[in-house]
């Protein structure tokens, strides 16, 4: 097969490393007994396409307070996408392990991998779920971004296990794709906040706040509210706002009091204050006895 100059750099360049990797998978293999392919089959499935990104995506983008993240991740997968799927796979255009050499063919064979029809570079299953997980960690919140961060690490390495284990890919495949989708999660990431920027900055129209502030738990209430306005429409008994009228008594005009007559007002005399009395003085009067001196002078 007729290779072009850059998967024939690719091939000569990573031989070494490609071959080392690939060659400790097959032996894991036949120790394991095929009982890891059914598990890297799965795992393979999970990222076909990247449609487990998709969904989480789409699921993240129904609530508000997560619909930054799901637009994030729906930005990354897409963008990712592209650079692989639509650029580099054509443009490289490198073979799949199993059809250049034919030790890897053997190794396909024993694993009993099903045949990928595109070519090898980069690996798309990667690309996407390390773009998504990327964008995840980037857009959490600070007291989750260790825990999904970790998890991300997690994902990438199964996936490109199993991509590696079912000889899908060169090696050199998912850890160029792995960087394709980092850079995707970044400038997914930039996208993202210049459009929540935009959007808040434009929350008086009402369609921007509509898409910042809407949430799927609000559906209920407003199929609630909708049946109500159908039925008050329709039903006398109900009033435009959906409310149940109470029945009001029959309204019969009430005849004209008659004026009470004034009543006298009882006037009581005052009584009249007597002034002060003057203190009489007493007549009394004491008169201190004058002091004996005690003390006589001799003559």
């Amino acid at each position: 097969m007729e290779l072009g100059s850059m998967a024939s750099w690719l091939n000569s360049t990573f031989i070494g490393f490609d071959y080392g990797i690939l060659g400790a998978l097959h032996t894991a293999a036949q120790y394991a007994g095929k009982v890891l392919t059914p598990v890297m089959k799965v795992i393979s499935a999970l990222g076909e396409k990247g449609l487990l990104m998709f969904l989480l995506a789409l699921v993240l983008v129904l609530f508000a307070r997560t619909r930054k993240m799901g637009v994030c991740v729906f930005g990354a997968v897409c963008c990712g996408a592209l650079i692989t799927n639509i650029i580099l796979k054509d443009l490289v255009a490198r073979p799949r392990p199993f059809e250049t050499l034919e030790v890897y063919r053997q190794w396909w064979l024993a694993v009993g991998a099903p045949a990928e029809d595109d070519f090898s570079f980069p690996s798309g299953h990667v690309t996407a779920i390390t773009a998504g997980m990327t964008a995840l960690s980037l857009t959490a919140r600070r007291r989750n971004k260790s825990l999904l961060s970790a998890a991300a690490v997690v994902a990438v390495l199964l996936m490109a296990f199993s991509r590696n284990y079912l000889m899908a890919h060169y090696p050199s495949d998912v850890l160029f794709a792995a960087v394709i989708g980092l850079l995707s999660a970044f400038i997914a990431y930039a996208i993202t906040l210049l459009i929540f920027r935009l959007l808040e900055d434009h929350d008086d129209v009402p369609l921007c706040a509509d898409i910042l502030d809407f949430d799927i738990t609000w559906i209920p209430d407003l199929l609630r509210t909708r049946s109500s306005g159908r039925q008050a429409d329709f039903d006398p008994d109900y009033d435009e706002y959906g409310y149940e009228e109470e029945e009001q008594p029959a309204y019969e005009p009430e005849a004209p009091a008659e004026p009470a007559p004034a009543a006298e007002a009882e006037f009581e005399p005052e009584e009249e204050i007597a002034p002060p009395a003057e203190k009489k003085k007493s007549a009394l009067k004491f008169k201190l006895p004058a002091k004996k001196s005690g003390y006589q002078c001799k003559h």
